[in-house]
């Protein structure tokens, strides 16, 4: 029997989009990076946007994406995706823009510029990734870190008396008059991972539409700075994250 007996169309339930290069990933076994670079990868092909797609890369776990994906990149400062996307996407209307943050890029340093261009309906999606940790610079607590929970700057739990309150993005975002399309989704399952998709490609289309801005919202794991094996982490998240970050759209217009 030769490889191509095996290996036929239909035969086949695993396939590497051509937009993701054979570069070894940096992230840490269990992380839910990657399954997302793998959806928007599959997004951008089968919408044949893969010479109009641009991507801004953040600071973070997630600042090497571009390394992963082969269309085109800017980085932006700590915090800045959002407004640099607002200025390509006007600049080239008829292009593909995203931006692909963390939490602490994003909800943190990045706050004003979210909630501006969210506000803007600027013709963007911008793509959050929330495992409640800063998980590239050691475990610190940041802005959606769970009240209890506990992080390197916070080891007997997040204080709502000393730290405040977990911050709900997608939430603020669902209030704000430009938002077209508002989602929090996760990756831990392959039902979430199809939910995911869907909420992706939705959001691209809307932001081609020129329909107004777009939130997706991913509830993920951070087993390194949760200090869980990733199935104890998969589990811990559906226990407690998402009674807090409930799944589901939040606005769709």
């Amino acid at each position: 029997m030769t490889k191509e007996d095996i290996i036929k169309p239909e035969n086949l339930v695993y396939k590497k989009p051509t937009l993701m290069n054979d570069n070894l990933m940096h992230y840490c076994p269990g992380c839910s990076h990657g399954v997302v670079h793998k959806l928007i990868a599959e997004v951008i092909e089968e919408m044949g946007m893969e010479d109009k797609a641009i991507g801004i890369s953040p600071v973070g776990c997630a600042v090497f994406i571009y390394n992963y994906l082969d269309i085109d990149w800017q980085e932006a400062a700590h915090g800045r995706a959002p407004a640099l996307a607002t200025a390509i996407k006007r600049l080239w209307p008829d292009r593909l823009v995203f931006t692909y943050q963390g939490d602490g890029d994003l909800a943190c340093i990045g706050t004003a510029e979210t909630i501006h261009a969210l506000n803007r309906g600027e013709n963007i999606t911008i793509i959050f990734i929330n495992n409640a940790i800063y998980g590239m610079t050691g475990g610190q607590m940041a802005p959606t870190t769970l009240v209890g929970m506990k992080t390197s700057t916070c080891p007997y739990g997040r204080d709502v008396h000393l730290h405040g309150y977990p911050l709900k993005m997608a939430d603020i975002a669902a209030q704000l008059e430009g938002t077209a399309y508002v989602t929090r989704q996760s990756v831990q399952s392959v039902p979430a991972i199809r939910k995911a998709k869907k909420a992706i490609r939705k959001a691209f289309e809307n932001s081609m539409a020129g329909k107004g801005s777009n939130l997706v919202e991913i509830v993920s794991t951070c087993n390194s700075g949760w200090k869980m094996s990733p199935a104890d982490s998969n589990k811990w998240m559906e226990e407690h994250m998402f009674p807090f970050y409930p799944l589901g759209d939040l606005k769709d217009k």
